[in-house]
């Protein structure tokens, strides 16, 4: 079924297993979304929370919230709502071992967040220890003035804000754990946060230790910076764009690192499985390494692989890095499942939506066509309803997977700016943005792909999509001249629009890489470029 509209729309019984060295259990928590049941990945023990507790949410890279969002549609002045001023990316807010707090992580530094009745009050503040803090309120001020203009953004990235690399390198990629501490990246480094006096949040938050891999990294390497993931035995695994290694939580290496083959770069995170699995994707190759407890193991006898995929010829002109794959590796299938797979976008000018078969691949199972290797249990085109002539349709973002559903968004502009920074914050106001989404269904009889709708009207700016379970609906963030900013959510089943937050123009609508969270009493908590924001509809939200 395809659904097109003619309104543009912007868009803990494991923890002794893991203390005795045993394996997780391969199974899966299941649990009833919208009536169907979906098996959901099993929960990491060292983790602070089973979800929110990293980017990207789990361990399996699924984007899925846990909690319901209303339909309707509201309009929203952000201005008024309760905000963690940060900033200008706050990629997520995290979970912690106490269901009262919240970690608010942003380029700026990390917040501890009073979340308790409805409130969402910073009760502690890190600023970035490398980078200078950008004077009080000049952010806040820019965002409010109309950045519909190239040079404008420019200036004030450039000038105004003087955002260099230091000011917005931090916290990209974070990681929650269960012991209250926040392990976070910025560049070649990794960090541990954790409060002063964990009895007394508002004491403050410190550092608690700082690995610099800097000397162990190419020059390469160092320019891109690390990204993070955990295993289910409570170690960090830290990627870099040609290397991957093991750190334990007091940051001492355990076992040797894996050097990707020269000629590939790596631009995104890594998935990681309850068998310790871990899945990442070089702009060729898509690999599933194992770590043994002692090792980062390549063997096919502990169940590693490696399979070619499509790249693209040239470096997209907006919002994409590289020309591989977009996405963060994402996992399908769980516990009981019939098909175990790993899915990703692939980096062809007009991507493909690629399933790998992430254990042992079926007997009898025949390579498909035009595929690279039988590792590739299936792949389809996205086109996302757009026309054949449409020269990019690729996307920045990971696939969003629910149950054996996926969904992806198309956010590459013909137009873009060099400096990504801008090129972000100008999508929309200054540059029209790109349109286009796509929801896709793995059938379990066919073993393939079918895609399920289309909307060639919806934008998706730079922020990650993400799903409610509870409410199967899919969120995206974009931006259009009417309107200006909103959060766009669209039925699971139908496509059909089914709920509007309607920012304006005010450029704290903008996401600007972060991702969408949903609260657990129906709050939206919006990753503003301005800070986290709760959205109280009913409140601060005006129905309509």
């Amino acid at each position: 079924m395809k659904t097109r509209h003619v309104v543009r729309f912007s868009g803990t019984a494991l923890a002794m297993a893991m203390l005795l060295g045993a394996s997780v259990p391969a199974m899966a928590v299941t649990a009833k979304e919208g009536g169907a049941a979906v098996s959901k990945p099993r929960p990491n023990p060292f983790l602070a929370a089973e979800a929110y507790a990293l980017t990207h949410f789990d361990p399996a890279q699924t984007d899925v919230m846990p909690y319901a969002l209303p339909r309707g549609t509201f309009h929203v002045d952000l201005r008024k709502a309760p905000r963690v001023q940060a900033g200008p990316i706050s990629i997520m807010t995290l979970a912690t071992p106490s269901p009262r707090y919240m970690w608010a992580a942003s380029t700026g530094g990390v917040s501890y967040v009073d979340v308790s009745n409805g409130g969402w009050r910073e009760v502690a503040r890190l600023p970035d220890p490398d980078a200078k803090p950008l004077p009080a309120g000049l952010l806040d001020k820019i965002l409010a003035e109309p950045l519909d203009d190239v040079a404008r953004v420019e200036k004030a990235v450039k000038t105004d804000l003087a955002l260099d690399r230091k000011r917005i390198s931090a916290n990209i990629y974070v990681v929650s754990g269960k012991d209250g501490v926040l392990y976070a990246t910025n560049r070649s480094a990794v960090r541990a946060y954790g409060l002063i006096d964990p009895k007394r949040p508002e004491a403050g938050i410190k550092l608690l230790r700082t690995i610099d891999l800097k000397d162990r990294l190419t020059a390469l390497e160092n320019a891109g910076g690390v990204m993070l993931n955990m295993t289910y035995d409570g170690n960090l695994v830290v990627a870099a764009a040609q290397s991957i290694r093991v750190l334990d939580r007091d940051f001492k290496p355990v076992g040797d690192a894996f050097q990707f083959p020269e000629g590939e770069i790596v631009s995104n995170a890594m998935a990681v499985d309850e068998k310790n699995g871990i899945y990442i994707a070089s702009d060729k190759m898509m690999r599933k390494l194992v770590w043994t407890g002692k090792t980062l193991s390549r063997d096919a006898a502990h169940g590693a692989w490696e399979s070619a995929y499509d790249s693209g010829q040239t470096p997209m002109p907006s919002v994409k890095f590289g020309n591989g794959t977009g996405s963060t590796p994402t996992l399908m299938g769980f516990g009981d499942d019939a098909d175990k797979l790993v899915v990703i976008t692939d980096g062809s000018d007009r991507m493909k939506l690629v399933a790998f078969w992430r254990d042992e691949i079926p007997a009898g199972f025949t390579q498909r066509p035009g595929t690279k290797s039988s590792r590739i249990a299936d792949q389809i085109q996205v086109t996302c309803g757009l026309p054949a002539s449409t020269p990019y349709v690729q996307s920045e973002q990971s696939v969003v997977a629910l149950g054996y559903g996926a969904f992806v968004v198309n956010n590459i502009r013909p137009k873009g700016v060099a400096d990504r920074l801008v090129d972000v914050l100008a999508g929309g106001p200054a540059l029209t943005p790109a349109t286009g989404a796509e929801r896709f269904e793995w059938d379990t009889k066919t073993k393939g792909w079918r895609s399920v709708w289309t909307r060639n009207d919806v934008v998706s700016t730079s922020m990650v999509p993400t799903v409610s379970g509870p409410s199967r609906i899919v969120f995206v963030n974009g931006y259009a001249k009417k309107d200006g900013w909103e959060v766009t959510g669209m039925d699971w089943e139908t496509g059909k629009t089914v709920h509007r937050s309607i920012f304006g123009q005010d450029n704290l609508g903008n996401g600007a890489y972060a991702l969408i969270q949903s609260l657990p009493n129906g709050d939206l908590l919006f990753n503003s470029v301005g800070g986290p924001t709760r959205v109280r509809y009913g409140a601060t939200a005006k129905s309509k």
